[in-house]
């Protein structure tokens, strides 16, 4: 008998050594960032179905199980020496503060209503042992042939945007002030400035399409400021609304197992956009991978957009465009089909009538779709 006490206290005891182990935040280094050659493939939406977002702190399990995407695209890593060779010599020396270890294809489409070029663009990131941080630029000059791309850095190295400072614990909070400024002669200045404060706030189990795994979420709320002039005009300052990134971050997986990116707009936070790890999937959602458009290839602006405003769409070519707008609901608000005499069209105010809130744009080319998310103040 006292054999089988021994038997069952000792049984009891190592249950709950496990338990305790399996209820342990886990902790994010370097080693949990993107290696050079990654080719991480992700969703993307802009529905968020799922616990809300206020649901933090320890031991949490968030069930996004029923997330569908919209569009996919995989993320790819490359060598610094292996961009374009204009942009060596900034980012690919071995020493000094703009030195970057990894490369990647970066999506400024929100700088597209600027006049800047959109397309083309890299940027460059440094990771350490204690942080990971993005250390500028690269943009295509142009009409320049063959493409010349412009390094931009941030203007100092105290004044880079640092993405994490490791190691990233459960309940660790963190600040940096980032800036820097692009300037093209007779296209367009912008001058960008940006406060990102980190805290991470809750730890559990994710469930997602992709899988079940242990992670540790950390909320970026980024502060921004631009200062904008286009083709010489007189500069204007724009505060932009303030974001938040709500990452899942697991181990040994590169990205954030899920991102929602969310605004404030009208004193409430609007999800913006939703990306999430996942594997191929040939008709996963509202749009088959293969003709969706690429991130840079559409932009809505302005966005919030006010009641009195007319749309703005960048578009890929010129020619028919089909446009379907429909709230969250999935009510449709109105469908029309346009000819953009260039690689712009305009929605008159009109066409949304007295709608107000958020609203999904569906834009069909003939390079392929693109779902554009647009606020109406």
């Amino acid at each position: 008998m006292r054999h089988y006490y021994s038997f069952f206290l000792s049984a009891c005891l190592t249950a709950s050594a496990l338990t305790a182990r399996a209820q342990s935040p886990i902790t994010i280094t370097r080693d949990d960032m993107p290696n050079t050659n990654d080719t991480l493939r992700v969703s993307q939406t802009v529905q968020l179905v799922g616990p809300s977002l206020n649901v933090r702190g320890a031991n949490q399990t968030w069930n996004y199980a029923g997330l569908r995407p919209i569009t996919q695209r995989v993320a790819q890593y490359q060598s610094v020496t292996s961009t374009p060779l204009t942009l060596l010599a900034t980012f690919g020396l071995p020493i000094g503060s703009n030195r970057a270890t990894i490369a990647t294809r970066y999506d400024l489409s929100g700088l597209s209503e600027l006049g800047l070029p959109v397309s083309d663009v890299y940027g460059f990131f440094n990771e350490s042992s204690s942080d990971f941080r993005q250390v500028g630029f690269g943009i295509p000059v142009p009409n320049t042939s063959p493409t010349l791309h412009l390094p931009i850095i941030y203007r100092s190295q105290q004044l880079q945007d640092v993405v994490y400072r490791f190691p990233v614990t459960y309940e660790k909070r963190d600040s940096s002030n980032s800036e820097f400024s692009v300037d093209l002669p007779g296209v367009a200045y912008l001058r960008d400035q940006q406060k990102r404060v980190n805290q991470a706030d809750a730890w559990g189990t994710l469930i997602t399409p992709f899988g079940t795994f242990q992670t540790l979420r950390v909320v970026s709320t980024l502060y921004a400021r631009d200062s904008v002039s286009v083709s010489g005009s007189p500069g204007v300052v724009l505060e932009r609304p303030v974001s938040k990134e709500y990452k899942w971050l697991g181990k040994n997986q590169g990205v954030p197992l899920l991102q929602v990116t969310t605004q404030l707009v009208m004193g409430q936070e609007i999800v913006s956009s939703v990306v999430y790890r996942d594997i191929y999937r040939r008709n996963g959602g509202v749009l088959a991978a293969s003709n969706s458009l690429a991130e840079t290839a559409v932009a809505a602006y302005p966005n919030p957009l006010p009641t009195s405003a007319d749309l703005r769409l960048t578009l890929p070519d010129a020619g028919p465009v089909t446009l379907t707008a429909s709230d969250l609901a999935g009510r449709q608000l109105f469908q029309q089909t346009l000819t953009a005499a260039g690689k712009e069209v305009i929605v008159p105010a009109a066409s949304f009538g007295a709608f107000s809130g958020v609203a999904l744009v569906k834009v069909q080319t003939r390079a392929g779709v693109a779902v554009r998310r647009v606020v109406r103040e």
